[in-house]
């Protein structure tokens, strides 16, 4: 046969083939060639040998590719990721210090670009591309956010830094085995048969009933759900007060969830890392906090490490989009009507990723103003960090 022939044959035909049908006709020509022919016809079209090869199998073979496919179920180039398995994890440590969560949303995003991520996996002797870090991230489930007004004032200059030292922190102890818990007040909501903010499934034109206007109920009142995340465990544990949300029911609730379940699951621990907020009831400047705090040390003979988020970024604590995000959208169109419906569908929330959440109600009263002197400050044995020791201390039993 003239080679020159089969070459001419399949420039004709090449425009209309797609990959099944090009190493087909390739195979074909080597077939009827005999001995040589994968060599030959090689030669003349410009494929590969290996394709003219797999060609010739699947002529010769009865098996038959299902309609549509052009190549056997798992054939092909294999993912980066399956190749490398270590891609997703460490894309996973590269975003982890610098993410952030909206309270309301589950949705997780990061304010690395794909590309600056995708340098840094290559300098870690990754290879991958921005396409291909763009597909982890959405695997991941983070997703590209457009701006928002949402800002929460300047940004203190040691921010990214703080975020590494907590993020370096929480490692430490969970390589230790030792507890860690991100912690913070939810939003406080009026109960009562109030509306309450998004759709559930109902008979089509029998909505449910609620108060025209929200005025608070003066038995009910409101209450102050404060969580306490478990980011090891992927527990959550929620004490529901009906009085002033300050810092002695903060460590109250703290004390409640070591009671209830962070002894039982960290048994001889002998220290406890608290990541919060910089304001509010456990914030980084509140003296009463402080004094609690040492209170509640000295109960437990736990040294307890607390590393504040910096000014301006409180939605970036775990607990806001990995416990308070899905609490609110259990709840969304369900009214509040009671204390007890409040704590049953806090301890009904839960995720695919198998977030479990335990609630009680905490009906005990917390007065505010109580002033903390310096003679009680000068008791409490707090070691501050020299990075941001305002920010990052240990108050030891």
């Amino acid at each position: 046969m003239d080679n020159a022939t089969i070459k001419k044959r399949f420039e004709k035909l090449e425009p209309y083939l797609d990959e099944r049908l090009r190493r087909l006709v390739a195979g074909a020509e080597a077939l009827v060639i005999g001995r040589g022919g994968i060599s030959v016809v090689s030669r003349e079209t410009g494929l590969c040998r290996e394709a003219i090869r797999v060609g010739c199998e699947e002529l010769e073979s009865a098996e038959t590719l299902a309609l549509g496919r052009i190549r056997k179920a798992g054939a092909g180039r294999k993912r980066t990721v399956d190749q490398d398995p270590t891609l997703k994890v460490d894309l996973e440590r590269l975003i982890d210090p610098v993410t952030r969560g909206d309270p309301e949303s589950p949705l997780r995003w990061t304010c690395k670009s794909t590309r600056q991520l995708t340098k840094t996996l290559i300098g870690m002797g990754h290879q991958t591309s921005h396409r291909m870090v763009g597909e982890l991230l959405r695997e991941l489930g983070y997703s590209l956010q457009s701006n928002r007004k949402t800002l929460e004032g300047s940004s203190h200059p040691d921010r990214d830094a703080q975020f590494e030292h907590i993020y370096a922190q929480v490692k430490s102890f969970q390589g230790s085995g030792d507890p860690v818990i991100s912690v913070d007040t939810k939003k406080k909501e009026q109960v009562g048969n109030f509306k309450q903010g998004g759709q559930e499934w109902q008979p089509t034109g029998q909505p449910e009933l609620v108060k025209v206007y929200d005025f608070q109920d003066p038995e009910l009142g409101k209450v102050a759900p404060y969580g306490v995340y478990d980011p090891t465990l992927n527990v959550g544990w929620v004490n529901v007060g009906t009085d002033h949300d300050t810092s002695q029911f903060a460590v109250e609730s703290i004390r409640r969830w070591w009671r209830s379940m962070g002894a039982s699951c960290y048994p001889g621990a002998q220290r406890l890392l608290i990541t919060a907020d910089g304001g509010g009831s456990n914030g980084s400047r509140v003296r009463l906090w402080k004094r609690e705090l040492q209170a509640l040390a000295t109960e437990l003979g736990v040294a307890i490490t607390v590393c504040h988020y910096p000014p301006g970024t409180s939605k970036w604590n775990k607990i806001e989009h990995r416990l308070f995000s899905f609490i609110t959208m259990n709840w969304r169109g369900r009214p509040l009507v009671s204390h007890e419906v409040v704590v049953n569908l806090i301890a009904s929330t839960t995720t695919r990723k198998g977030l479990q959440v335990y609630c009680e109600l905490d009906s005990n009263e917390y007065p505010k103003g109580i002033k903390v002197t310096d003679a009680e400050m000068d008791t409490i044995k707090i070691d501050r960090n020299l990075f941001h020791g305002e920010w990052n201390y240990t108050i030891s039993p």
